[in-house]
Order: structure tokens, then sequence, then C-alpha cells
């Protein structure tokens, strides 16, 4: 999973090397042909396709899909690189996943990697006749939370150790790690993390603390070795996620492993937010959202599917305009309680841009449930024109999308 699941649970599958059988299956798979949920939408028939009038290269590859290219350009489903499941890639080829994610721990090295992520984007969607790449993300962060190690990737640090360090240091180790992550085949980090945990807290905050994942116990030491992380992998071409926003450093519970996980001490002023705010600054791409409730900016919905905290807080307040994506909303049991077509709708109707889920299976739910909605909803088919949009703009920086 994408953010704070334990090692036990992030360990899952764990096997030494990649299989070649497996592997081989896997690729085979993801040659299957795409089944359309619905035609091409007709160029100039919603209040989106106005807005995007400029011949960006993101609208001209917009107008070109069919509207089930487009939806799931909003979806990120996993991939066990140690025992890749056919099944599942076929499923996700079959509804145009736009995004993959390397779960699970694996030892088998970059060369094996890359060789499994070439396989999936060979048989990316196109449009127009230019192959839309996938963004390929895993959590590489460090210390406990490392998913690919093997031949040719470091052994990463914690992140309380990258903390001790000079922001040069980081920097520097980080364009190194990055540039390992773009040799097999990956083009997003889900890090660094940017949450405060309050030394006063320390080990018992269960999602960051416990695993030693934040830079420091104070906004001054983690907003400038967030950012350094941040900059040491633009470096190396890796676009990378600042995450948890608004902040996960002052809760106890995991959302991955616990319900009902509520911050009653942070506000939309807290130091603990202006780390996130200077890592947009910085020019972060990618954030990702809680799955917490924070009773102090908006007690009646998870930071997930909250209007307030991404709309007001992150794009207003914070000013960011990159690509928002949720913690993971297929396994977490802090989203369980509600349906998975419902917990796609509700992040992207709160102005979130790409769905995680850890269990690909839920993606026809969702990816349906958000298809209906749009026939339903201007509003809500102007949020996803939009999302799909940043998305699209998020790939042509990593460069898996050119229009020349």
């Amino acid at each position: 999973m994408a953010s704070h699941r334990s090692p036990t649970h992030r360990a899952a599958g764990k096997r030494p090397v990649l299989l070649a059988s497996s592997l081989a299956l896997a690729l085979a798979a993801v040659g299957v042909v795409g089944v359309e949920v619905s035609q091409a939408a007709p160029v100039g028939t919603s209040a989106g396709s106005a807005k995007f009038a400029a011949a960006t290269c993101a609208d001209r590859t917009f107008r070109a899909m069919t509207v089930s290219q487009r939806v799931g350009q909003l979806f990120m489903g996993s991939v066990t690189p140690s025992a890749p499941d056919s099944k599942r890639i076929q499923l996700m080829r079959q509804y145009h996943v736009g995004s993959v994610f390397l779960a699970g721990r694996s030892k088998a090295g970059t060369q094996a990697t890359k060789t499994l992520v070439d396989g999936l984007q060979a048989n990316a969607d196109s449009a127009a006749g230019r192959r839309v790449g996938l963004l390929v993300s895993t959590d590489q962060e460090g210390g406990r939370v490392q998913v690919l190690s093997g031949p040719g990737f470091s052994t990463i640090p914690s992140a309380l150790t990258q903390g001790s360090w000079t922001t040069d240091k980081l920097r520097g180790e980080a364009a190194v790690w990055a540039k390992e992550l773009k040799s097999a085949g990956v083009n997003l980090n889900l890090a660094p993390v940017a949450d405060v945990v309050p030394a006063s807290l320390g080990t018992a905050n269960a999602p960051i603390g416990r695993y030693d994942r934040e830079f420091g116990h104070t906004a001054a030491t983690v907003a400038p070795h967030s950012d350094a992380f941040l900059a040491g992998s633009a470096q190396s071409g890796v676009l990378a996620t600042l995450k948890h926003f608004p902040g996960l450093g002052s809760v106890v519970g995991n959302t991955d492993t616990t319900a009902n996980v509520v911050d009653t001490v942070t506000t939309s002023k807290s130091s603990s937010v202006t780390t996130f705010k200077s890592g947009v600054e910085a020019g972060a791409p990618v954030v990702m959202i809680s799955s917490a409730t924070y009773s102090r900016i908006d007690p009646k919905n998870r930071a997930a599917f909250s209007s307030t905290v991404i709309q007001t807080l992150l794009r207003k307040e914070v000013g960011f305009k990159g690509v928002v994506v949720s913690d993971d909303l297929g396994n977490a049991v802090a989203v369980k309680t509600v349906s998975p077509g419902d917990r796609a709708v509700k992040f992207l109707s709160a102005g979130g841009d790409l769905v995680l889920t850890v269990e690909p299976n839920l993606i026809p739910a969702m990816t349906t449930a958000v298809q209906t909605r749009m026939t339903r909803s201007e509003s809500f088919r102007w949020q996803v024109e939009q999302s799909v949009h940043r998305v699209l703009n998020a790939k042509q920086k990593a460069g898996l999308l050119s229009c020349g």
C-alpha cells in the first residue's frame, strides 16, 4: 500500500526473486484487448471541452480518448513485482487503468523490475496513435518502508536518519535513489513523508513514528529535508509525492488497520501543514491525501472525501495545482464502511485526481460508479475532465506522453 501499511502487510506475497514463469504469464496477459464501456465523447459537448480549448498535448490526447480511457486515467492499481498476478493485470488492462503501484516487497533488483515494467508499458493505452504511458509507482522511502531492493538498489536508511543529514547530502542521495528507480522503470515515488510527528508522541504514532518514517519532530526539520528529497528526485527525472496531507503525525491509529482514525489537533494553520506548503512551493508534482478525519478542519468527512481539505485547504490556501492521489481506497480499514464505487466518486467529487487501490478487483465497481455519476452530473463530469488533464500533464512531465 502506498502510505503507511505496516511492514507485515507490505511483506505479503514476498519472494526473494522475480519468478520467470509468473513474469512470462503476466506479460502475456497485458496484451488482452481492452473492452470499451462507452464511446468517445463528442468534442465540445461539455464545459470541460471549452475550458481546455488550448491545444496542449494533454488536451489533444484527451480529445482522442474514449470515455472509458479517460476514466481509466484516474485509477492506480497494484502489481506485486515478486509474483505478478496475470488476472489482475488483465483486469486493469481491460479497464484502461493508467497507473500502476508496485506493492509488496521484491529483492529482484533493477533489471528484473525493468523487465516487468517494460512489459506493462508495452501494452499501455494509445490515443490517436500515440502511446499514453503508465505512471509506475512504489514506496521507496527508506528504512522499514522500501519496497524494491536487490541488485542495483541501495539500502536506504530511514527518514529519521535522513533527517539528521545536511540537506545537500540528502538531495544528492535522493538523486541516486531516484536514478535507481528510473533504471527499473519506476517514474513515480510515493515519497517523501512530510508528516511531523511530535517528539512527545514518537513511536506511539502508529502510521509514521512507529517506523521512523518522519524526517524529524518539528516542521523546521521536516520541511527542508522533504524539499531536499523532492529536489533529488526531480534531478533524476522521477516524480515525487508529498504525503499524507494534511498530516498523519498527530494521530495514534493507522488508517490501514484501524477505523475512525481522528486527528483532534491539526488545524489549517498548524505548523505541520507548512511542510506541505513548503513542498508545494518547491515544485512537488503530486500530493497524497490522508484517510483520517480532521475534527478541527472538517469533522464530518475523512480527508480523502473532504472538499474542505482538498479544494479549500490544499488547492486554494496552499496553492497546489498538481495531481492529488488518494491513500489506499482498496483494502484500508478506514474506508471499509463505504462501498467501493462511493469511495471513488467521493474522492473525485472532493477534488482528488488519482484513485489508488491495492485491490484491483474493485476497479470495475469503481469505474462504473464514476461513469454513472458523469452521466448524471455536469459538475462532476467537469471535475473528472480536470483530473484527467492533471494526470496527463504529469505523464508528459515524466516523459510518458509526447505530441511532437
